[in-house]
């Protein structure tokens, strides 16, 4: 035994004979794990009702140097003031209530000053403007002005990757003074911008070492400036933290044994930036050990299956209605798929054999009977068999069931230990809801004050716009509209005893519906029953403005369409590197943490189908759309199942939710909407969807059945064009995921952790390795993947 190991193990005896002096209440007033307050440059406003449900218990707050605070005397805001530059780059927020001090980490704004410039170069222009990440695309938000005959456009923000363009008297650009350029995805380029220095190797990294009898020792492979070591929301004093070299030991207060579920959280700093962060569940005072302890109540091990009630399967002939209208082609109109579908699929094991323990269900309020919005070629009005087009906020959809098919279906999936959430949609409603047609005036204006429609405007009217004529936005700025779509929303959580919401356009809808949302949900379901309910949002945009949806108060995440879209890149295009999907993923866990809930899909109703882009079937040049209604679209090259395949394991093997498409589990191929709305095939599978559906199960099993890939932490190995390495590690144990997008067979050299020099490895998918001590060595066929445990 090594010396360093003979003085970790005798720290963690003599320590386990101390007890943490953290004094809690009875009953904690904050439900749940308090997310991160992210400071801006110089003022802050926290919402305290965000983390107190009753915020009239607040007694003060208490700072670290260089912050000031001003609470409010209805304790309903919490303003706080930079006072200083030597700001930590991690500090806390202590807010006192009857003698206990609840804490919440606060991380310092590394946003900086950054000016893009424009050189008309004597040609005469009128406007010229900035459009890309760091405004929603929207030209609009970021005008230049003109300055000693240069234009120029500032902005402040965080470290990262944007991409843009110049829109020049509306012409729309590559910046000519910037020669770094990226593929948009669409069959064209943006330029890059680069802002502040990839220090991430500087950087501590965390990771868990060793548990026993209460004690936890972490440790870090670069030395740190300062640990900061939470149980649930209460910060251990340094008193009881033990801090030797690059180790840190620490005993699980006392209390935790009273709770069933509890967590530690570490996170830790140096002068080079903020380290992962580690997220430890206990069992009752313990450290979790064994994936038997974790219930469908602990939502870092869910894996989604999202599919469209309508498309998925026809349990019950009696209810099937379609629209009768013949100017609706037969795609969009409804099809059979309904709730007792579903029911009969829990029932022959579908969802348990797949290994997925949460069902996604697409909206089954009632929507209206008639045709609606046009399509120019072919011809066609759409019926609403998607559900996204409600005329009632609480009734069932007869064309999919009724309550009581509804109740069956979600007792039945608790009892298969599976979770059901529910699509929400609360940004608009049909205009044959009575909610419109009794209060007109609680909708946005359809018209804009230059006279044109409010329709589509994505971001430059973000919290306005409707979808289309026939479908009015609300006005979810004004508390008397709020009030009752919320109760509506919380009467499906109540009537049916669903686990959760996946939320459709929530970046068009204000904070305020979203706060209370929140909080009727923790008064009246989450708190009473002790039960953690996730939702879930739909943004397109910046992580900026997708994480501030994302926190204590408002949602436990959103889907990450940025990291997909470069998943989506990475695995179907030949040229795209790995090292652009590395860099947006450590993006992603900058914003939303390294334990992060946000969503990581193989697909969705909105986008054409992977493997047909994989395949070659659609090109990412092509409007899919289109594409779905002139032709048939299939696989393309069959090389697109194996793509498929390290799409669905990268998503498997990453921190976050990994979410399947129905269909995605085999391939089934597809243009865009509706052509990836397609009825579901449970049978009559070819050789290469059987053995893609084989694959799927077997990864969805893995990410279920190792606590690496629930509570791991993330740490990239190798890293190139083509080739793309990375491991998940948990206390003794290790997960180590490999990737080679090439068309060739690579053996690839790499590093594992030197404490698991001695550990035995094997593969799951076939590929040859050879290990010595840490250094491995592993032949990767083409375009495959292999997933190494111990």
């Amino acid at each position: 035994m090594n010396k360093n190991l003979i003085s970790l193990v005798f720290l963690i005896v003599l320590f386990s004979c101390q007890q943490p002096k953290v004094e809690i209440p009875d009953q904690s007033a904050i439900s749940g794990l308090a997310s991160i307050i992210q400071l801006q440059p110089e003022e802050t406003e926290v919402v305290p009702q965000d983390y107190f449900t009753d915020v009239s218990i607040i007694d003060s707050v208490s700072l670290p140097n260089g912050l000031n605070a001003e609470l409010t005397e209805d304790r309903k805001k919490l303003q706080l003031r930079r006072t200083s530059q030597k700001l930590a780059p991690l500090s806390v927020l202590n807010v006192w209530s009857k003698g206990f001090p609840y804490s919440i980490l606060m991380k310092r704004s590394n946003k900086e000053n950054v000016e893009i410039t424009f050189d008309a170069d004597n040609i005469q222009v009128s406007s010229v403007q900035v459009a890309g990440e760091m405004n929603g695309w929207n030209p609009k938000a970021s005008p230049m002005e003109k300055e000693n005959g240069l234009w120029k456009a500032g902005f402040l923000l965080n470290p990262g990757n944007y991409q843009y363009q110049l829109v020049v008297d509306g012409d729309w650009i590559l910046d000519p003074a910037n020669p770094d350029s990226v593929d948009n995805n669409n069959g064209g380029f943006n330029s890059l911008l680069v802002v502040g220095e990839d220090n991430s190797n500087l950087r501590p990294r965390l990771f868990t070492e060793a548990a026993e009898s209460g004690t936890i020792s972490i440790a870090s492979d670069i030395p740190v400036d300062r640990v900061f070591v939470f149980w649930q929301n209460y910060l251990l004093p340094m008193t009881d933290v033990i801090i030797d070299k690059k180790h840190v030991i620490f005993r699980v207060p006392a209390d935790a044994k009273k709770l069933k579920r509890s967590f530690v959280r570490v996170f830790a700093y140096n002068r080079y930036g903020i380290s992962n962060d580690l997220l430890i569940p206990l069992q009752k005072g313990e450290v979790i050990n064994n994936v038997k302890e974790i219930n469908r109540n602990d939502w870092e091990s869910a894996v989604f299956y999202f599919l469209m009630v309508d498309r998925f399967n026809n349990g019950n002939l009696m209810n099937d209605k379609k629209v009768d209208d013949p100017e609706i082609l037969p795609k969009v109109n409804f099809y059979g798929g309904d709730l007792a579908g579903v029911t009969q699929k829990i029932k022959d094991g579908y969802f348990e054999d797949l290994g997925i323990n949460t069902i996604w269900l697409s909206p089954i309020a009632q929507n209206p009977l008639g045709a609606y919005g046009l399509w120019p070629e072919p011809r066609t009005k759409f019926s609403g068999y998607h559900g996204y087009w409600p005329i009632s906020s609480s009734k069932v959809d007869f064309r999919f069931g009724t309550a009581d098919e509804l109740h069956e279906l979600v007792d039945l999936a608790h009892k298969h230990n599976l979770n059901i959430i529910l699509d929400y949609v609360a940004n608009h409603v049909h205009e044959l809801h009575p909610v419109y047609l009794e209060h007109p005036d609680w909708a946005t204006n359809l018209y804009l004050p230059d006279g044109s429609l409010n329709t589509e405007k994505w971001d430059e009217y973000r919290l306005t716009t409707w979808f289309d004529v026939f479908l009015p936005t609300l006005d979810l700025s004004r508390p008397e509209v709020v009030d009752p779509m919320t109760d509506s929303a919380l009467f499906w959580l109540t009537e049916f005893h669903l686990d959760g919401f996946r939320h459709d356009a929530t970046k068009h809808i204000p904070e305020l519906f979203w706060r209370t949302l929140t909080k009727k949900v923790k008064n009246r379901v989450a708190i009473p029953e002790n039960k953690r309910v996730y939702q879930i949002g739909e943004t397109y945009g910046n992580p900026e403005l997708i994480s501030s949806y994302v926190g204590s108060g408002m949602l436990d995440g959103q889907f990450d369409f940025n990291v997909y879209d470069d998943a989506v890149a990475v695995f179907a295009k030949e040229d795209a590197s790995f090292e652009n999907l590395a860099a947006t993923l450590q993006e992603s866990f900058d914003y939303y943490g390294y334990h992060n809930l946000m969503g990581y899909i193989s697909g969705n109703q909105d986008r054409a189908r992977f493997i047909s882009y994989a395949g070659g079937a659609v090109s990412f040049a092509e409007d899919a759309k289109l594409a779905g209604w002139t032709r048939d679209i299939g696989v393309g090259n069959p090389i697109a199942y194996q793509k498929l395949d390290m799409l669905n394991a990268f998503n498997m093997t990453i921190p976050g939710i990994p979410t399947l498409y129905y269909g995605d589990e085999f391939g089934m191929p597809g243009a865009n909407d509706p052509d990836n709305r397609r009825m579901m095939q449970f049978g009559n599978l070819n050789d290469k969807e059987k053995q893609t559906l084989a694959i799927t199960k077997k990864l969805v099993h893995l990410r279920r059945n190792n606590l690496p890939l629930i509570y791991g932490d993330f740490q990239v190995l190798e890293l190139s064009e083509k080739i793309f390495v990375y491991a998940r590690t948990y206390f003794d144990k290790i997960v180590v995921v490999a990737f080679n997008k090439s068309d060739e067979e690579k053996t690839v050299e790499f590093q594992i952790p030197k404490r698991f020099k001695d550990v035995s490895l094997k593969s799951n998918f076939g590929s040859g390795f050879q290990k010595d001590g840490s250094q491995i060595k592993i032949v990767l066929a083409g375009n495959s993947f292999e997933v190494l445990i111990n």
